[in-house]
């Protein structure tokens, strides 16, 4: 139950919050977005903010005696949702979510695009390299998890061996599909440059149609499935 202090508009906002995944906005009182998030569960984590009985810092007590207005956008899974909360905290810049961006213990995506045959992983260090880098996540699980789904659709190189296109044999990525083998000369570079173009043009927001409706439908899927995997992590 919100506290008896909490505006009557909020209150209401805060009752017709639905029970899926999303992202939340909260505006102040000029309109501006002061502090985006994202939930598993959209009722249950925004009304937390508002909860009497949540120990909240100062700074999250502040943050919530300025919020004038609530408006949120559903996701198919928690997965969509976090991608979405980190194009949006780009595109926005609230004050009030961390500034991530100079602090090095948050995970990113790098691709090494310097490189002939870009590699694409995760990592904590930015650095002036040539490379491209996306985020930063909120976690490392976020990371992952977003990498494992698009290499579906962009496979991508992990391994450190030097693409001659000579190999005689393919790791076990290229059977199982998540690389397209330029190391057997399976795709040429421009093959493989192009790939990760895709990649990257997706993870900089700008892929839209069947593409975007594809990995949408394997994050659905993989949400799906991440606890059954949790599951089956600890047997």
């Amino acid at each position: 139950m919100a506290a008896q202090s909490t505006p009557e508009h909020i209150r209401e906002r805060l009752e017709q919050l639905p029970t899926v995944p999303g992202v939340y906005l909260m505006h102040d009182a000029d309109g501006k977005i002061i502090y985006i998030g994202k939930a598993k569960v959209l009722r249950n984590r925004v009304r937390s903010y508002w909860h009497t009985s949540t120990q909240h810092s100062p700074k999250t007590r502040r943050l919530v005696s300025l919020v004038a207005r609530l408006e949120w956008i559903t996701t198919n899974s928690e997965l969509e949702a976090l991608l979405l909360e980190n194009e949006l905290i780009k595109q926005h810049k609230p004050r009030y979510n961390i500034r991530l961006k100079d602090d090095k213990k948050y995970p990113y995506i790098k691709v090494t695009w310097n490189e002939p045959f870009p590699k694409v992983f995760f990592t904590r260090q930015m650095r002036r390299d040539g490379g491209r880098y996306f985020g930063p996540f909120s976690s490392a699980w976020a990371v992952r998890e977003t990498l494992d789904v698009v290499r579906k659709r962009f496979p991508f190189l992990t391994c450190n061996r030097t693409i001659t296109g000579e190999d005689e044999r393919a790791c076990l990525y290229y059977h199982i599909r998540l690389c397209g083998g330029p190391c057997i000369g399976a795709q040429s570079q421009a093959e493989y440059r192009g790939t990760i173009q895709g990649l990257m043009n997706f993870l900089d927001g700008k892929d839209t149609g069947e593409t975007l409706v594809q990995i949408r439908t394997e994050m659905q899927s993989a949400s799906e499935n991440l606890e059954f995997e949790r599951a089956a992590a600890l047997r």
